[in-house]
């Protein structure tokens, strides 16, 4: 996992990305993402209680994130954004898991909870970088 600080100015980066060149599903998908690691940050349990029992506040951001997220993929003409839900739904599950096994170790539940975000990412590039050269396409064909 890359530190908080390299997150954040990759967010950044994505974020703005998406802002130059998306459409309404990637600016979506990424107002989704960013609002969701802006929560996260709040309702983290303190450190030397994180990830011991499941991280509730956590849950329920991540169950909107997911609800957020089928929105757009159900709205959508693409397929990419089906993608970011199932990773979600992913995340989602590492914290049934952590409900179904309470021994479950610690630094096994961040890690899966955490993991999840970067594919998502790297699927909002993606689509992205597939929607900018779409609209750009159309732009150059020529109207009948």
């Amino acid at each position: 996992m890359l530190s908080p600080l390299a997150y954040w100015i990759l967010l950044l980066a994505v974020s703005a990305f998406a802002l130059s060149r998306g459409s309404r599903d990637e600016r979506l998908v990424m107002s989704i993402i960013v609002a969701a690691s802006v929560l996260t940050v709040l309702v983290y349990s303190p450190p030397t209680e994180r990830f011991e029992g499941m991280e509730t506040g956590l849950f329920m951001v991540d169950v909107a994130a997911l609800a957020g997220f089928v929105g757009v993929a159900l709205m959508s003409s693409r397929f990419w954004p089906l993608w970011v839900a199932g990773f979600q739904l992913t995340s989602v599950m590492s914290h049934a898991m952590k409900a179904i096994h309470w021994d479950l170790i610690p630094r096994v539940y961040a890690a899966a909870e955490r993991f999840w975000i970067y594919p998502m990412l790297l699927a909002l590039i993606v689509g992205t970088w597939r929607a900018h050269r779409r609209n750009s396409a159309a732009e150059l064909t020529p109207a009948t």
